[in-house]
């Protein structure tokens, strides 16, 4: 089973940009769709960002269409999330995950997490 680890987060300014990254351990990688969701606080956890094991499809909740894109590199074990046009509400702790099947938005069918990683967005 695949183990994760995610960076890049920090304290940004609206309007600026952050890359996230995840980085997987473990032959099975390629196999599961990966998802980027977040955690703002004292809210429940929400879908921002979902890719198909083979990078064929992707899917973006509303709030971040046209700003977020996703990729993986199945290569390097890696999948990441470009963030652009950044807001406040955007603030949350952010965690890349794994399913095997395609990419849906509950984040409960997700089998495999990483421990998060603190994204700040000031006005």
């Amino acid at each position: 089973q695949a183990q994760l680890v995610e960076s890049g987060g920090g304290l940004v300014q609206a309007g600026d940009s952050l890359r996230l990254s995840c980085a997987a351990s473990g032959r099975t990688f390629s196999s599961y769709a990966m998802g980027w969701f977040r955690q703002p606080p004292g809210n429940e956890r929400e879908f921002v960002a979902g890719i198909f094991w083979n990078g064929g499809g992707t899917s973006y909740a509303d709030s971040v269409k046209g700003r977020f894109t996703i990729s993986r590199d199945n290569a390097k074990n890696t999948v990441s999330l470009q963030m652009n046009s950044l807001k406040p509400e955007d603030t949350a702790v952010y965690y890349c995950a794994g399913r095997h099947g395609p990419v849906v938005g509950n984040w409960r069918t997700y089998d495999i997490w990483g421990q998060g990683t603190q994204v700040t967005v000031s006005s």
